[in-house]
């Protein structure tokens, strides 16, 4: 019983601690594998990609020939979850992660991007630009071949300065797996395809 109280003090006490999970870092070639997953299949291959070494660094794994770049699995985060977008949007992502970096929240984050971009130093794709996004659950996921089963398609098409007036999109979803536009009228708008579970 002591035992139990002591554990639910440690928990309530560093919350952070109950919510990070430590995974092995697949080998190179499974985490290719694996962050490839939610691409088309004709883009798999000259895809870019980021993954970890063992340190839980983000490096990058592959360098990649076509206009695709592929994160993969964070293995400090419970569950899997993947993500290729349009090397347009990499300008953009790698500013996120250099932020992140500084421990950041999301807001702050947020809004030194608003102003960069604002300001013609941060520069986004002026074309709608495509995300492909695939999760599901780390016991779903076979780190030994890169297979998840049961897995989840979501896709982001990003359209800096769209509003619901400019695309007839409305701001949340009326019916499942509907698009909408999120964050309408910034920088960061994009168009939302898939679940939202």
């Amino acid at each position: 019983m002591k035992q139990l109280i002591l554990g639910m003090l440690l928990i309530s006490a560093f919350p952070f601690m109950a919510q990070e999970i430590k995974k092995e870092v697949p080998l190179n070639e499974i985490q290719i594998k694996t962050a490839v997953l939610p691409a088309p299949d004709e883009k798999k291959d000259g895809a870019m990609v980021y993954g970890y070494n063992s340190s839980g660094e983000l490096v990058v794994l592959r360098k990649g020939t076509n206009n695709l770049v592929c994160i993969g699995d964070n293995p400090s985060k419970d569950g899997i979850n993947v993500a290729c977008y349009s090397k347009k949007l990499e300008p953009f992502m790698a500013r996120g992660r250099e932020l992140s970096a500084q421990d950041l929240s999301g807001e702050e984050r947020e809004k030194i991007r608003a102003k960069e971009v604002a300001s013609g130093k941060l520069k986004m794709p002026k074309e709608p630009s495509m995300m492909y996004v695939y999760y599901g659950k780390s016991e779903d996921y076979d780190s030994t071949t890169g297979e998840l089963q049961n897995g989840k398609f979501r896709y982001v098409i990003y359209t800096p300065f769209a509003t619901t007036e400019s695309t007839g999109l409305p701001d949340k979803p009326h019916a499942p797996g509907m698009p909408w536009l999120m964050d309408p009228g910034t920088h960061r708008a994009h168009i939302m395809v898939g679940p939202f579970d």
